[in-house]
C-alpha cells in the first residue's frame, strides 16, 4: 500500500469496490428483492467478523438494509440470504410503549443510512425512516440487536425531520451523547440548518428524551470551503488516544452539482462538545470510487459518503464509504494522521474559516 501522510491522509483499497448490487443480487434472487445500489453502510464487529449493514435501493426506489460479513473487513464478503431491516409491519418486534401504527406509517417509504454503536452487549442502530406519502418527511429512528438476526424497533429519536444522527459508543460522564444534523423546512437540501451539527445528551438511549444543545458545536458560514453548503455526522465516533475521531461529510455547491467529500473532526474524550475540525478534507470523490460495468446504474455522481469505520489494534482505521451512492468501498488511514490534520490545519468550528496560516 502507498504511504499515508498529511498530503495523502487516506488510501483507497486497491480491490474496491468491496460490495456491489451484482453481489447482492446473486443472493437475493427473488425479483422483488433485486437491487440497483449498495452503499452507506453501518459497520461493526460481531463474533470475530466485520458486519456491514448496507443500504440498497430496490428497483422501485425504496431502500432496505441488508447484512454482509467478512473475516478481515476487506474481502470475501458473505451476504445474508434476505434483507435484515425493511419497512416495518405488525409482525416486527416493537419496544414496549411504542405507537406501532405510527412507527409503521413512518417507515413505509423505506429505511436508509444506518449507523451502529455497540454499548455493552447491545448494538444500537440509528437509521433514516421515510414516510411513504409526505414528501421529504424523514425521522431518524432507533433499533437494537444482540445477534444481527432479530431487531427491536423503538421509533423516532426526535419528532422532527432529520437524516443524520450518530451515537457515541459509550457513556461519557454517566450520560449518553449523540451528534445531530436537523433537516431544513425547504426542499433545497443545502445551506441554512444543513450547515450545522449539534450535540445531544440523554440518560437512556432507549427512552430517548434527548436534550439537544441549541448552539451548534460545528457550524459552516458562507465563506469558501469544501464543506460550505452542507455538513453532517457520518461514522460512529472512534475512541483514540487523541480524542474521539468523527468522520463527517461535507458538500460544496458547484456549477455542476454538489460534490460530497469526507472530513474529520476530533472531540475531547471527556467533553465531546469541545471539538477541533480539520479544514482539509480527507477524501474527495473520483472515478476510482465507482468502478462498474458500462451498462450499470449510477445513482448520484461525485459522492463519497461514510456511515461506518472501525479501528484496528495498531491504530489503522478502515473507512467504509459509498461511491456515487452506488457501490461500497473502503479506504485505510491511521488515527495519528487524522488527529494531526485536526491539530495542524484546523478551522474555526463556529465559522468554518481556516485557523492555520498560509505563509
Amino acid at each position: 500500500m502507498s504511504k499515508i501522510d498529511l498530503c495523502n491522509p487516506v488510501m483507497r483499497y486497491k480491490y474496491n469496490p468491496i460490495l456491489t448490487s451484482q453481489d447482492v443480487n446473486k443472493v437475493w434472487t427473488d425479483p422483488k428483492l433485486q437491487v440497483i445500489t449498495v452503499h452507506n453502510a453501518g459497520i461493526t464487529t460481531y463474533n470475530n467478523e466485520v458486519i456491514m449493514l448496507f443500504r440498497s435501493h430496490l428497483r422501485n426506489g425504496i431502500s432496505v438494509l441488508g447484512i454482509a460479513r467478512s473475516k478481515n473487513g476487506l474481502e470475501d464478503w458473505i451476504v445474508d440470504e434476505k434483507p435484515a431491516i425493511i419497512a416495518c409491519n405488525e409482525n416486527d418486534d416493537f419496544a414496549e410503549g411504542t405507537d406501532i401504527d405510527e412507527l409503521i406509517e413512518n417507515e413505509q417509504g423505506g429505511v436508509e443510512d444506518p449507523r451502529i454503536s455497540k454499548i455493552g452487549d447491545i448494538y444500537y442502530i440509528t437509521y433514516s425512516a421515510y414516510h411513504a406519502s409526505i414528501a421529504h418527511r424523514v425521522r431518524v429512528s432507533l433499533a437494537t440487536t444482540k445477534d444481527f438476526k432479530s431487531f427491536k424497533r423503538y421509533g423516532p429519536l426526535l419528532k422532527t425531520d432529520m437524516r443524520n444522527v450518530v451515537l457515541f459508543p459509550e457513556k461519557i460522564n454517566d450520560k449518553y451523547y449523540g451528534l445531530f444534523r436537523p433537516n431544513g423546512s425547504t426542499q433545497a437540501h443545502t445551506n441554512g440548518i444543513y450547515k450545522q451539527i449539534k450535540i445531544g445528551i440523554t440518560d437512556d438511549i432507549e427512552k430517548g428524551n434527548w436534550n439537544i444543545n441549541e448552539k451548534p458545536i460545528f457550524l459552516q458560514n458562507d465563506g469558501p470551503s469544501s464543506f460550505s453548503d452542507k455538513i453532517g455526522p457520518g461514522a460512529t465516533p472512534i475512541k483514540t488516544k487523541h480524542g474521539w475521531i468523527n468522520i463527517f461529510h461535507g458538500v460544496r455547491g458547484t456549477m455542476d452539482g454538489h460534490p460530497y467529500v469526507l472530513g474529520v473532526a476530533l472531540h475531547n474524550l471527556q467533553s465531546p462538545e469541545k471539538i477541533k475540525v480539520s479544514n482539509i478534507p480527507i477524501l474527495f470523490p473520483s472515478k476510482a470510487d465507482c468502478k462498474i460495468a458500462d451498462d450499470s446504474y449510477v445513482h448520484v455522481p461525485n459522492v463519497v459518503f461514510c456511515c461506518g469505520a472501525i479501528r484496528k489494534d495498531n491504530g489503522d482505521i478502515y473507512i467504509y464509504y459509498g461511491g456515487n451512492d452506488t457501490v461500497m468501498n473502503v479506504a485505510i488511514t491511521h488515527e495519528d494522521i487524522l488527529a494531526e490534520l485536526c491539530e495542524k490545519y484546523p478551522q474555526d468550528p463556529e465559522s468554518g474559516r481556516p485557523l492555520y496560516p498560509f505563509n
